[in-house]
């Protein structure tokens, strides 16, 4: 089926040359009464390799995911074919587009792009710095589109369209931004620009953008590293401001601490009186009454004295 399926032309082409030889050597065979029988059979034959390859011809089958643009003669059918199997006029000439989402990349990367080598796109920004971006474009073919893209543009619609409108569209622009804000804070807005007006483009010719993905952005080494040193320095300004912080909370504490000290010595003061430290004097000497040490305790007008009479 596969084979059938690739080389349908030309296996339509040697079925009628075949029924044509071999209608020519029948009817030649006519002349010569001897083999005279043969040309009926070798017509026959003819005939059979004739309608074979009409037959051959007539169907085509499109896989899921493409369509099919008919051709007559070099001259693009309105007709579109969906995927599945299609009885058509044999002299037709079926080309193939894919439907499915594609992706084509442009990367600085080796290999990782669709050109080999160095594939990135090279811009220049509002401050004259030349920044190189790795773009990759998913779209797809849009299916009623398809007889128009062939008639007007090709099956080699990637190079002649993706390729130079992101290309050209990228660096149209690029040119409203600086270098510093494309590669951090207006790198969502940039992208979100670029994608309107690629997507615009793309309409006019039968294509539909789907993503615009812009993978990476690099700086010249000289803003780079102005960049990193700027980053390095607020990065070493905020862990200043968070040892200030710390040190202004635990003075705070130390702060709050003392003055509920001073708060506390400062009602004790107030609440203590001559009768007070009287019968403070008393729970202690009672305490110490209640002890198993033998002693002798003289009470008096002043501080009581405590004699051991073990000693």
């Amino acid at each position: 089926m596969i084979v059938f399926y690739i080389y349908r032309n030309y296996l339509f082409m040697i079925f009628i040359v075949l029924g044509v030889l071999i209608l020519v050597v029948a009817l030649a065979l006519r002349t010569t009464p001897s083999v005279a029988g043969f040309s009926r059979v070798g017509t026959m034959i003819a005939i059979g390799f004739i309608l074979l390859g009409f037959v051959i011809s007539s169907f085509v089958q499109i896989d899921a995911g493409f369509v099919g643009v008919t051709k007559l003669f070099g001259k693009v059918q309105p007709t579109i074919l969906t995927s599945g199997l299609h009885v058509i006029n044999p002299l037709y000439e079926v080309e193939r587009l894919d439907v499915r989402t594609q992706n084509y990349t442009m990367s600085g990367i080796n290999d990782e792009g669709h050109k080999s080598g160095d594939d990135a796109i090279r811009v220049l920004t509002a401050d004259g710095l030349e920044v190189t971006i790795d773009l990759s474009v998913l779209y797809h073919v849009l299916p009623s589109e398809a007889p128009r893209i062939i008639r007007e543009t090709g099956a080699n619609y990637e190079d002649k369209i993706i390729r130079p409108v992101s290309r050209t569209k990228i660096r149209d622009n690029a040119v409203y931004y600086e270098a510093v804000a494309l590669y951090s804070t207006k790198r969502d807005e940039f992208q979100a620009r670029i994608f309107k007006t690629i997507d615009d483009e793309f309409k006019k010719r039968g294509l539909v953008l789907e993503v615009l993905l812009v993978r990476n952005i690099t700086l010249p080494a000289a803003v780079k590293g102005s960049i990193e040193q700027k980053i390095q320095a607020e990065q070493d300004a905020q862990k200043m401001q968070f040892v200030l912080q710390k040190e202004k909370q635990e003075a705070d504490r130390k702060r709050v601490e003392a003055q509920g000290i001073a708060d506390y010595q400062r009602i004790i003061s107030e609440s203590l009186t001559d009768k007070q430290l009287q019968y403070e004097q008393i729970k202690a000497t009672m305490e110490i009454a209640k002890s198993q040490n033998a002693k002798v305790i003289m009470m008096g007008k002043g501080t009581p004295v405590i004699l051991d009479t073990k000693q």
